[in-house]
């Protein structure tokens, strides 16, 4: 018996890995987190499969439920928004599936700040403007962060700044980053990047807090920021200049 741990993506129900899909169709038990994953991907699961929502459990009674499925014998499909390795809450099932000797696997998913760039058209890296990107989040209730990850530190190196789960903190981020990176300095929020009611407000750090609030967001949404945002007038990289030599390109 194993549990396999799957990101789901951002939401679209086909922006999800062929092994993720094809784990789903296999496993007879599947717990998804109903809050923020598409119930649309629970079409892969196969027929009879047992289906529970783990948006209302604690993480005792999520753990009950691998105990209970590895009784029986039976593979779990436990999928969580997009992709594992970045505030999945993936880390404390594995230290509990690991107490039972229970096995697991890990398969990654389309994160939600590629689906925004998607969502935006945009690269969020461009030659001699911005070759970093900044995952990052601001302290809640679930979890804090560490004392020296703030965003006045992050912005200080004028990368792009992904900021997630922080839409009801920004007026604090335009506050903490509008002396570092300037007020006209580009910003776009993206909601529910790839879902069907997905939609984008852009702006600046000087009036982005305005638009919000003509157009309340509550939850589920992305804040980037960084001049690569709206950058045109900039340098072609060198990968596909005529003159550059390079190992599979074979010129003389």
């Amino acid at each position: 018996m194993t549990v396999h741990f799957i990101g789901a993506g951002p939401g679209a129900a086909d922006l999800i890995t062929v092994r993720g899909r094809d784990l789903i169709g296999r496993c007879p038990v599947c717990l998804y987190a109903g809050s923020i994953v598409s119930p649309e991907l629970l079409q892969y699961c196969p027929p009879g499969a047992r289906i529970v929502d783990t948006a209302p459990m604690s993480l005792d009674e999520i753990e009950a439920e691998y105990v209970r499925a590895a009784e029986a014998g039976e593979d779990v499909a436990r999928l969580h928004s997009g992709d594992l390795s970045v505030w999945s809450a993936v880390a404390e099932q594995i230290r509990r599936l690991e107490k039972h000797g229970i096995a697991y696997t890990m398969t990654p998913g389309v994160p939600a700040f590629a689906a925004a760039a998607a969502t935006l058209g945009r690269e969020l890296t461009i030659p001699a403007v911005a070759q970093s990107l900044v995952l990052t989040r601001v302290s809640g209730r679930a979890s804090p962060m560490p004392n020296s990850e703030t965003l006045a530190a992050f912005g200080a190196t004028g990368s792009t700044l992904a900021i997630h789960l922080a839409i009801h903190a920004l007026d604090r981020v335009v506050e903490e980053l509008t002396p570092l990176y300037g007020a006209d300095c580009p910003v776009a929020i993206v909601v529910k990047a790839s879902w069907p009611d997905e939609r984008v407000l852009r702006g600046t750090l000087g009036d982005i807090a305005a638009r919000v609030a003509l157009e309340p967001i509550e939850r589920t949404a992305l804040i980037v920021v960084g001049p690569g945002l709206e950058a045109a007038d900039f340098r072609e990289s060198s990968l596909y200049d005529p003159a550059y030599q390079r190992r599979f390109r074979g010129r003389e």
